[in-house]
């Protein structure tokens, strides 16, 4: 234990103390003995290059704390330090990694079978429950068990909780294109239900504010529109210039292009909210250049940006590619935001991500690697396939077709 001493006085760590044929890592059989001899043979300095050498700590990742400290005791002052902690929070010691590959290799399809195998340390916490729930769901997409008590409030109640404990309804209008019908359905609930405040968003979407709990249900019935997904982790909005359609000065049709990825994203979830932006010239009316993703129309094709924010951190989304044809962005676009869904950590933004990852890397895989971008596409239809408007299963009894 820490704190025992030797004859001379020196504390000894729990890792000197250890038998040199103990196992540190049982998915491996690798002893302390095996990971000691590669460090002082073969030149070791990190735990990436003990995983290299020996798989320890390569597997479920539990004996990574372990690993590190032998590496401090067998190199002293030559030890370069141990990585950050990664670990999704105080309740594990297991990093995001770690618990993906967990739920993958062994099958584990809810947060409770994630806890029990992996033996969580508590129940769970804010932090922790949601980002599981994600990841069981990311990892198996219609066959998992979603874990209602771990999703925060605005995801189990499919609306945004305002200060005063009301609630917020934003319609999804595709590429912020309504019509006469949709405006006056928006018109009639919220004279009936006498609604507070009407307000355009950001998104370009109508934000019906100060809706009681109780109505909630009622009011998606009646304006029979789908949900903006304006609370969750997932897409929200698909901003949109007017473009080719309309402006004299637009390139390309980002009207149309806008609402075709919008319609094929609709109810995905994701590590963080997911904005878009498409616009049809150089001009940049719609803001892409700030958003998760963002599609330029340029003369003879598209210029596409990932990892911009408008938000608390300002970020000019970097190019990743230019190509000539809609088909080409659908399936450029979704290759990306199947990557960052994999990717990256729960609650990480994609310009956060992308930092982390390297642009050269995501074009890499998203790119350059073919048969790597078709793959991607797969698992993303593979997702959407399985997802349901949460308003129109409840007010209707059935999920909308995606």
């Amino acid at each position: 234990m820490f704190g025992d001493t030797a004859a001379g006085g020196k504390a000894i760590s729990s890792v000197e103390a250890m038998p040199d044929d103990a196992i540190v890592c049982g998915c491996n059989g690798v002893t302390k003995k095996m990971i000691v001899e590669a460090i002082e043979k073969k030149g070791l300095f990190t735990r990436d290059d003990v995983k290299r050498e020996t798989k320890a700590s390569g597997s479920c990742g539990g004996c990574a704390s372990v690993v590190d400290q032998i590496l401090e005791a067998t190199l002293g002052s030559n030890f370069q330090g141990r990585p950050q902690p990664t670990n999704i929070c105080g309740c594990t010691r297991y990093s995001r990694d770690d618990v993906i590959k967990n739920i993958r290799e062994r099958g584990l399809k809810s947060v409770r079978e994630v806890m029990d195998t992996l033996g969580w340390e508590t129940v769970g916490c804010d932090l922790c429950r949601p980002a599981l729930n994600y990841y069981v769901s990311m990892v198996w997409p219609g066959q998992s068990e979603d874990d209602q008590t771990s999703r925060l409030v605005n995801e189990r109640a499919h609306a945004n909780i305002q200060k005063d404990g009301t609630f917020s309804v934003v319609p999804r209008m595709y590429g912020g294109v309504t019509d006469p019908g949709e405006l006056k359905r928006i018109a009639d609930v919220a004279v009936k239900y006498r609604v507070p405040l009407v307000k355009f968003t950001g998104g370009q979407r109508i934000d019906l504010l100060g809706v009681k709990r109780d109505d909630l249900a009622s009011i998606w019935k009646d304006l029979d529109m789908d949900s903006g997904f304006a609370y969750g982790k997932a897409l929200r909005t698909v901003k949109t210039c007017v473009g080719s359609q309309f402006c004299r000065y637009g390139t390309q049709d980002s009207l149309g292009l806008g609402q075709e990825m919008e319609r094929h994203l609709k109810c995905l979830w994701t590590p963080a909210k997911l904005k878009v932006g498409v616009t049809g010239c150089p001009r940049n009316c719609a803001e892409s250049l700030i958003k998760d993703v963002g599609v330029v129309g340029v003369t003879g094709g598209w210029d596409i940006y990932v990892g911009g924010c408008g938000g608390i951190e300002l970020k000019v989304g970097k190019r990743l590619a230019t190509v000539k044809t809609e088909e080409e962005v659908m399936e450029m676009t979704a290759a990306f935001i199947q990557l960052y869904r994999e990717a990256a950590d729960y609650g990480e933004r994609t310009y956060k991500w992308l930092e982390r990852a390297g642009l050269d890397a995501v074009k890499k895989g998203v790119v350059d690697d073919l048969p790597n971008r078709k793959a991607l596409n797969q698992r993303l239809e593979a997702a959407l396939s399985v997802l349901k408007d949460p308003w129109r299963e409840r007010t209707e009894g059935s999920p909308a077709a995606h």
